[in-house]
């Protein structure tokens, strides 16, 4: 069983996304309010449309809520300021994807090594890949590495910089059971040994079973959340 949460880092209150796509007014949230704990594990669940990205993407400081108020620490994330919210991404917020995204003329070490540039305080990027496990394959390119190792690459890059949050948006989408299992027990590392806080979207409601909590999203809105009293581990997840 996990310990009690530590202090609030996330609070976001009322926040509703709006797009316009020509004619049509997208409402993507629509009010939502949630709070994130320090060290904590969160799965977001929902179909397609719900707004599990627009969230993440909002908590990431990669967009600005229409309406509402949404900070990290001290951080104001409403503010539309790109500056700020820039140096919040840089300094703070690690990002994993469902596409790995990697540079595909640099080796596994060098992707990595990009972060760790623009970094206060990083790893080395050694440590990093040392981290998810591939040490040994450090002057690979991503040619030369299954699905799994380069999205476990790309989670090196996030975590390089020490960040404060991990956000992973359906980081084992394009990848099958038993190489998602590996690349979940790597989130659940890092979320342990550097006590990142992480957010999680998945379609994959078993995955849920792996968080402190789990929140369903539907039509833009929080309607369900739950605890979890214990977290399994990734292998006795069902996939």
């Amino acid at each position: 069983m996990m310990g009690a949460p530590r202090t609030p880092v996330f609070q976001a209150t009322g926040i509703t996304k709006i797009y316009r796509m020509g004619d049509v007014l997208v409402h993507a949230l629509r009010g939502v309010d949630v709070a994130f704990q320090e060290g904590e594990l969160v799965v977001l669940l929902g179909p397609s449309g719900s707004g599990k990205s627009t969230l993440l993407n909002v908590l990431g400081g990669l967009d600005t809520p229409t309406t509402g108020t949404v900070r990290w620490r001290d951080h104001d994330l409403a503010d539309p300021d790109e500056g700020h919210l820039t140096r919040y991404r840089r300094d703070h917020v690690g990002f994993v994807f469902q596409f790995y995204n990697l540079v595909p003329s640099l080796t596994a070490l060098e992707n990595v090594a990009l972060a760790a540039e623009i970094a206060r305080a990083p790893m080395t990027p050694e440590e990093a890949l040392g981290l998810v496990g591939l040490t040994a394959r450090l002057d690979h390119f991503p040619s030369q590495l299954s699905g799994g190792e380069q999205q476990r690459v790309a989670i090196a890059r996030a975590v390089v910089k020490r960040p404060d949050v991990l956000l992973c948006d359906e980081p084992t989408g394009a990848l099958d059971a038993a190489t998602g299992r590996l690349v979940l027990e790597v989130l659940l590392k890092v979320n342990l040994e550097l006590g990142t806080t992480t957010v999680v979207i998945t379609h994959n409601a078993s995955i849920a079973d792996l968080a402190d909590r789990v929140l369903s999203l539907r039509d833009g809105l929080v309607v369900q959340e739950r605890t979890n009293a214990v977290r399994r581990t990734p292998q006795e997840i069902a996939w």
